[in-house]
């Protein structure tokens, strides 16, 4: 596919959430004369700032970025519409004679962007909310036994308690009257990491988690929850994708005061942990992936020093 022979070239930083990227991705740009396209499926949002833990202003101004700050948080935004928007982007920057660097944590996103998207026809709300309403009345495992039966391949690779994958892969057999994996077989061959440069920052678990905790203190001081109360003025509110951000759901809860503010920020933290947890298992399973193992604070610049000594 000629999208996915665009990308082979494209340098990419990736790892779970509060790994360090951002510092990094900024001395991998200054050395490899490159721009950046956000590789994240949040930071897409207008004035979801703290939550998304996106680049600041005067980051962003250290390196050109791209594909941040491009919609309103009610708009809805698919994956098809990032790729399209990505592949615009590497073009754009390939023409300035520049490289292309992606710097983010969304691994669906890295996954398209390497071997190409086939997820079959788009999201047909009315019938995923029937659904959810099927999961809320008899449980994920009984979806999950119907999934067995129609879609064996599918049901093998999702965990019975991943609601989202499993709502999708039945939505998509109602929808087309086809296995989902039938649309996917081609999703799952990757090359070899020699033949790409896809690094991902690892910590060891306690540093990973210790990061997190310090992460979201640091995010609630520094005025999530006034953040989150502004995109609600007005009765705004968050669209169907961006308000599966980290964080968000769990600070509208307790503005809504449905909970203390010691169980938010517990809430916040344990799904921090959990969406980092899915996101290395994600990693794990591609072998364009090269790890780079990390641990305490160290230089940005001798990092990206060391991932582009791994090319040269």
């Amino acid at each position: 596919m000629a999208e996915i022979d665009i990308v082979r070239d494209c340098w990419f930083l990736t790892g779970a959430t509060a790994v360090g990227k951002t510092s990094v991705g900024l001395a991998l740009a200054g050395r490899l004369d490159a721009e950046i396209i956000s590789l994240d499926s949040m930071a897409i949002y207008k004035g979801m700032d703290i939550g998304t833990a996106k680049p600041t202003p005067d980051e962003q101004s250290r390196a050109p970025h791209h594909l941040i700050d491009i919609v309103e948080p009610l708009e809805d935004y698919s994956i098809e519409r990032y790729l399209e928007a990505a592949h615009e982007k590497i073009s754009e920057i390939k023409d300035r004679g520049r490289v292309v660097l992606f710097v983010g944590g969304t691994p669906l996103y890295l996954k398209a962007l390497l071997r190409g998207l086939a997820t079959g026809p788009p999201a047909n709300w009315e019938l995923r909310e029937q659904i959810e309403a099927e999961v809320a009345e008899v449980g994920n495992q009984e979806l999950y036994n119907r999934l067995e039966q129609i879609d064996p391949l599918a049901a093998s690779q999702i965990h019975p308690h991943d609601t989202r994958r499993l709502i999708r892969a039945l939505e998509v057999f109602r929808i087309t009257g086809e296995p989902i994996s039938h649309h996917q077989m081609h999703f799952d061959e990757g090359c070899s990491s020699e033949e790409c440069r896809v690094f991902v920052m690892r910590r060891s678990r306690e540093e990973q988690h210790e990061r997190i905790n310090s992460r979201v203190d640091d995010m609630l001081e520094r005025g999530l929850i006034d953040e989150v109360r502004g995109l609600l003025a007005g009765g705004r509110g968050l669209g169907r994708t961006a308000s599966q951000a980290v964080g968000y759901r769990e600070v509208q809860l307790y503005i809504d005061g449905e909970c203390d503010r010691e169980t938010m920020i517990a809430n916040i933290k344990t799904r921090t942990r959990r969406f980092a947890k899915r996101q290395g298992t994600w990693f794990r399973s591609l072998s364009e992936c090269r790890f780079v193992d990390i641990a305490g604070n160290r230089d940005p610049d001798d990092l990206a020093a060391e991932m582009v000594a791994t090319i040269d």
